[in-house]
């Protein structure tokens, strides 16, 4: 069973509706309990960092998700799901992330030419000195049927950007080059949204939905 994180800011119904259609059991989660009853868990999210990181501590679910990431259980965080895996955002100063992973969210420059947010399709593709995992797109089990330069949708200002490059499974060009994909262990998180992406993105969810639970 996948747990669907509902923190206020997710559009969950398009997730739960994608993740069904790839033959996943889901049940929206709300509270800790839900969680720790969970073989896997999403994270989606759409809109502001420190909004997201406020209703997380509300809903006393800063802890239990930490506790989760660190089971050894899947873990798919999306857009904003992805964002705060880390330890903080341009966005949001005074807003602590999660900090699973060191790094922090940043905007993309103002100097770019291009519109800002980032709305539409663009590809995903294999990192180069971004990266020290060799062939890491080709690696990343949730990469797997799917081919370098596929076609995925993203709407969002900020990015992530990993101390350790290592975690770079897949980026994308839009005025910067930027993590666009990460994985370590059975933690993975998407800048776009798999959701909204189609088939490629409905392949990426069910390779998700195929992984062993156990480590």
């Amino acid at each position: 069973m996948i747990a669907l994180v509902d923190y206020g800011m997710g559009n969950l119904r398009s997730v739960e509706k994608a993740l069904q259609r790839v033959g996943a059991k889901v049940r929206i989660a709300r509270d800790a309990k839900a969680l720790s009853e969970a073989d896997r868990v999403v994270m989606p999210g759409v809109g502001a960092f420190g909004d997201c990181m406020r209703n997380l501590e509300n809903q006393g679910l800063i802890e239990p998700l930490k506790q989760f990431i660190g089971s050894g259980k899947p873990f798919l965080g999306i857009c904003l799901g992805y964002q705060a895996l880390f330890e903080k955002s341009e966005e949001a100063d005074r807003a602590a992330g999660l900090g699973i992973f060191k790094g922090n969210v940043i905007r993309f420059p103002a100097n770019s030419g291009l519109k800002v947010p980032q709305i539409g399709w663009n590809q995903i593709t294999q990192p180069s000195a971004f990266s020290l995992q060799p062939s890491a797109f080709e690696s990343c089990p949730l990469l797997r049927g799917v081919d370098e330069g596929s076609y995925v949708y993203f709407v969002h200002s900020y990015f992530p950007d990993p101390s350790d490059r290592g975690l770079v499974c897949a980026e994308t060009e839009y005025g910067t080059r930027f993590a666009s994909m990460i994985w370590r262990d059975r933690i993975f998180a998407t800048q776009f949204h798999p959701e909204k992406s189609q088939e490629i993105g409905l392949k990426i969810l069910e390779n998700f939905v195929r992984l062993q639970t156990s480590r």
